[in-house]
């Protein structure tokens, strides 16, 4: 090990020459890496969409629901098939197995859906693949301002469509821009039953003599001398004129026209809802979904760009205005993290500085950093793995970890030289101390790396929002032991002087505090375990009083309100609720710069809601204009308090990307479900409104509602099949008559240029706006005998669902809520008790508790299987490198104190036990071992000279105590800007950051003096085998 050392000393210019390369390298990696919020944590996911012509809720899951559900049971890799039938809407999505590749689910969803359509009955729908994106995957929203106030909504969507959509798409990295709100634009014939009475025809005539009038023809072509003319029949209709002109019949010699039979006109098409913004009325706006696995920041600044390009060629006075985009989060997101980065950086620099006292050993250390983080976004841009607040976060966790290693190194080396006797050159010194340390170094440094390996097994969602900071900081730990190891000890013997004198400096200070607290202890072992069972005792007791949640609430600066109105409301209501709401809003918090709601669904692709469902996005102002001592916790509690006395709706206050991945995930837009599973929609509801009264009656629970599955008026139009025979009529005759005369029927399109509106024909308004207006409708049997509709039917309302839920084959109603006030865990467990004592439900029927409590209880059956691993390696390696079981059973005493000092960080910070907080006792796996291990072999080492047990413990202590209390420093201080952080995602890492503290503050108490007083016991014999990391250690006897 000397002469490698030996020959890595003289290589400084090699080093300096590395480390430079790996620093300036890591910049520009870090300038290429693909910039996110977080990473992405939605499962593998492809939606199947399937619009149907007002079809309602029992008749979609019958007639397409059911066929794909089918369709699509057995394909590989499937966890699970979630549904949803709404009015005219089917939405199935289909969950594959965490990992699964998105293009091989959709290529295998794609392969059944023809079996699926084969399998829908004709007319009623093609099923179609959606979007090619996450939950993450609206990137951005905006809306269409019309400062001359004279355009219609028809126009305004007219422009949406057209003129921002698909310029919009071309952009690298959009998969999708949906609209929403306004109308889309049609050319509408309102017929007269009367006028279609006088002249004896009905609306199918009417639409057979529109496309008849309304086409084009190519006829080959001719010669004419020496020139080919292509022939062209030209019969398209242009204009409105073009349509009213359209002969329909002749009647005695005049031809009856299609003005003759209605009015024509310019319209909006039949919509499932609408955008309206800031109490102003209705509006139209827009989202952008970015592409599976795209640059989110990239294509957010692509898409900007392109909207400037936009909004020069829009008509005059319409701009299209961007109102919420994920670049904002991602900026904030990554601002949190890279300041601590480097206020973790300063913080280490001047420890360091202050510990070894010289500029020269702590630019040794120091440099460390540069290389170690370099090293780290070099192996990000090689592995695909982006920049987020989790990746960047592990970075800043490892922060003060990267120096350890190079600490070793360069206070080895000061005391080699401060030590050394006779002649022995820089260089043989600088290699002789190195080489006492380099194995336990590095096996102590690999630990920590070992430690994060297990993580990488974490599947769900904990598993892709913690695998990055695990591969991260893992990485950043590898440059750290390939500085240490390679690059530090020629950059000690470049950098370091031996010191004129032979003076202690800090090393006696540090070892005149330790030795006697050393010594007190190695003496008197009892009250040694005594202290250490007091921890135990101590962190036990923390350990009970923590409550527990799945993640803290990531702050992203914004607010969105779920709105749940009556399910008998109609769209032009819920229009008039959406706007009183925003005007409330704004009038009641002066921190609220701007709402706009999306009513109900736009186009298909991304939002499935029914009509009395508003989803309002509130955007928000700076903090510093906020009112005093309001947060962002605070603000969401007093929208929910203030809306509840709102007349007439329900509310759930979230954050944008927490609720649509909490709806991807989990399948509800809230912290906490709880669904009941069964067979009867009656049974199902009476369950859901006695678990919501139980739900309530609980302490912590806000904003409880449950799932609005019926309510939904609806006017049944049954035929009599004898009453039609007698007329001669079919069934299809009369439904015929029914849809196109009341929902309209398309004939044809008119082409202005290359965009395509439909041409659509039905009744005026007052003709079919009432259930007497229905029943007058006229039916025309093949021998001319004229019926009106009520005559061979039967008319009646009755109240239906307003949706229905499946989930593998099986309904369901969903119990949502908040949790505030306390965490998630204590709550359920409250709740699952007095749900079981009051709650009683029929055979057949089962409750399951979901969202973020499910995920929790996932995670810790993934942790229980984790945690064992992790010890286990760690143990393997200890005994491998030791060769003793006493030494790594010594060291793994570190373990449990560790723990104590985390449980008791989080007790008294008042947080819960999370993910984050359990990756950080992972962590503390590593961290507390790695100054164990290099105590341990120096006593081992001692003890196998032959030297006094009491005296080795004492003396190892003191040598020891500056690079111990140095490395706990620095790694304490590297996380403390984490811990004090208040941007975004500070709330995610700040248990983590927490955890490894208060971890380090017990491990390092129970190091320097716990450790040597239990050493006696473990101590190897005089002349005993030699363990993997002894060196010969040539010190005096004291200092």
């Amino acid at each position: 090990m000397f002469n490698l050392m030996h020959r890595l000393a003289g290589g400084r210019l090699l080093a300096a020459i590395a480390a430079l390369a790996l620093s300036i390298g890591g910049l520009f990696a870090f300038r290429n890496l693909p910039v996110d919020a977080f990473p992405d944590p939605s499962p593998s996911l492809v939606q199947v969409f399937t619009e149907t012509e007002g079809l309602s809720p029992e008749e979609v899951e019958r007639y397409v629901t059911y066929p794909i559900e089918t369709a699509m049971s057995g394909l590989p890799k499937v966890e699970q098939i979630r549904s949803t039938s709404n009015f005219g809407l089917s939405v199935v999505n289909i969950y594959f197995k965490d990992g699964t590749d998105v293009y091989f689910a959709r290529q295998v969803v794609g392969e059944r859906l023809g079996e699926a359509t084969d399998a829908i009955p004709q007319g009623f729908g093609t099923p179609k693949m959606g979007p090619i994106s996450t939950g993450l995957g609206i990137i951005m929203y905006y809306r269409l301002i019309d400062e001359t106030g004279t355009r219609s909504l028809v126009e305004l969507r007219e422009i949406a469509d057209w003129m921002i959509k698909y310029p919009l798409q071309s952009v690298e990295g959009v998969t999708e821009v949906l609209s929403l709100g306004g109308f889309e634009k049609q050319y509408q014939i309102h017929l007269d039953p009367n006028q279609l009475t006088s002249y004896r025809l009905n609306v199918s005539d009417v639409i057979t003599a529109l496309e008849a009038a309304n086409k084009t023809a190519g006829a080959q072509f001719i010669e004419v001398g020496a020139e080919q003319y292509t022939v062209r029949g030209v019969g398209l209709a242009r204009t409105l004129d073009d349509l009213r002109e359209t002969p329909v019949k002749s009647v005695d010699g005049r031809t009856v026209r299609v003005s003759d039979l209605g009015d024509v006109a310019i319209g909006g098409g039949v919509r499932q809802g609408m955008a309206t913004a800031n109490g102003e009325g209705e509006a139209v706006a827009g989202l952008v979904l970015k592409l599976y696995g795209s640059n989110t920041s990239e294509v957010i600044k692509a898409a900007k760009s392109r909207f400037d390009q936009i909004n020069e060629s829009l008509p005059e006075g319409v701009r299209a205005v961007p109102y919420y985009d994920q670049g904002t989060l991602v900026e904030k997101a990554a601002a949190t993290v890279t300041t601590a980065l480097w206020q973790g950086a300063l913080l280490v620099a001047v420890v360091v500085f202050l510990f070894l006292g010289g500029w020269r050993p702590s630019l040794v250390v120091v440099l460390s950093i540069p290389f170690s983080v370099g090293f780290a976004f070099i192996s990000m841009n090689v592995l695909g793995i982006g920049a987020n607040l989790m990746t960047l976060g592990g970075i800043a966790i490892a922060i003060g970890m990267m120096v350890d290693g190079a600490i070793v190194i360069a206070e080895n080396v000061e005391r080699g030289f401060r030590e050394r006797e006779g002649a022995e050159d820089d260089r043989s010194t600088v290699a002789r101390a190195s080489a006492e340390v380099i194995a336990p170094l590095i096996a102590a440094v690999a630990v920590v790396i070992i430690v994060f390996l297990p993580l990488f097994s974490l599947q769900g969602t904990e598993g892709k929002t913690f695998r990055p900071l695990a591969a991260s900081a893992a990485l950043a730990m590898t440059g750290s032991l390939i500085y240490a190891s390679l690059i530090a000890p020629a950059m000690a013997l470049g950098l370091m002087r031996p010191p004129k004198r032979n003076e202690g400096g800090g090393d006696n200070r540090l070892t005149r505090l330790v030795r006697p607290l050393a010594e007190f202890f190695v003496q008197r072992r009892l009250v040694a375990i005594g202290l250490a069972l007091t921890l135990l005792l101590a962190g036990g007791f923390s350990a009970t009083r923590l409550g527990s949640e799945f993640t803290p609430a990531l702050e992203e600066g914004d607010v969105l309100l779920r709105v749940t109105m009556a399910p008998s409301i109609s769209l032009s209501e819920a229009r008039e609720t959406s706007t009183r709401v925003e005007s409330r809003l704004l009038a009641s918090f002066p921190e609220i710069s701007s709402v706009v709601s999306r009513i109900g669904r736009g186009e298909v692709g991304a939002h499935a809601d029914p009509v009395n469902s508003i989803e309002a996005f509130v955007a928000l102002k700076p903090r510093n204009e906020w009112r005093e001592g309001l947060g962002p916790d605070e603000l969401r509690a007093a929208i929910s308090d203030n809306l509840a006395t709102f007349p007439g709706i329900r509310v759930n206050v979230g954050q944008p990307i927490a609720m649509s991945i909490d709806e991807l995930v989990t399948g509800t837009k809230a912290q906490l479900a709880v669904k009941i599973f069964g067979p009867d929609t009656e049974v199902l509801l009476d369950s859901s409104q006695q678990l919501q009264s139980v739900l309530q009656s609980v302490p912590g629970a806000a904003d409880v509602q449950a799932d609005q599955i019926t309510g939904a008026p609806q006017l049944i139009v049954s035929l009599n099949r004898s009453a039609l025979g007698r007329y001669g009529l079919s069934i299809e005759e009369a439904l015929d008559a029914l849809r196109s005369g009341v929902g309209g029927a398309e004939a044809g399109a008119v082409f202005e240029g290359v965009r395509q509106f439909p041409v659509v024909v039905r009744y005026t308004e007052q003709d079919r706006n009432t259930p007497e207006a229905i029943g007058r409708i006229i039916l025309e049997s093949a021998s001319g005998a004229r019926v009106p509709l009520e005559s061979v039917s039967n008319i009646q309302e009755l109240v239906g669902p307003r949706q229905i839920t499946r989930e593998n084959g099986e309904r369901f109603i969903t119990v949502q809520l908040n949790v505030r006030g306390r965490d998630i865990g204590s709550y359920v467990a409250d709740a699952q008790a007095v749900v079981a004592s009051q709650l009683n439900l029929p055979p057949g029927y089962r409750i399951e508790w979901g969202g973020q409590f499910e995920l929790q209880q996932e995670a810790n059956r993934r942790f229980a299987v984790v945690i064992p691993v992790t010890l286990g390696i760690v143990f393997l390696i200890l005994l491998m490198t030791f060769g003793r079981m006493k030494s790594a059973i010594l060291i793994l005493l570190n373990i449990p104190l560790a723990l104590t000092g985390g449980a008791m960080a989080l007790w008294i910070s008042g947080l819960p036990v999370s993910v984050p907080a359990t990756v950080g006792f992972i962590a503390l796996f590593g961290i507390a071992l790695g100054n164990g291990m290099v105590l341990v072999s120096f006593m081992d080492d001692f003890a196998r000279a032959g030297r006094d047990r009491d005296e080795l413990a004492i003396e190892a202590a003191g040598l020891r105590a500056r690079p111990v209390l140095m490395t706990a420093m620095t790694t304490a201080l590297g996380l403390a800007p984490l811990l004090f952080a208040t941007g975004v995602g500070a709330e995610v890492q700040r248990p983590l950051a927490t955890v490894v503290m208060g971890g380090l503050v017990s491990s390092t108490a129970l190091t320097l003096l716990v450790l040597p007083a239990l050493h006696r016991w473990f101590a190897p014999k005089p002349d005993a085998h030699h363990s993997m990391l002894e060196a010969a250690h040539m010190h005096p006897t004291s200092n």
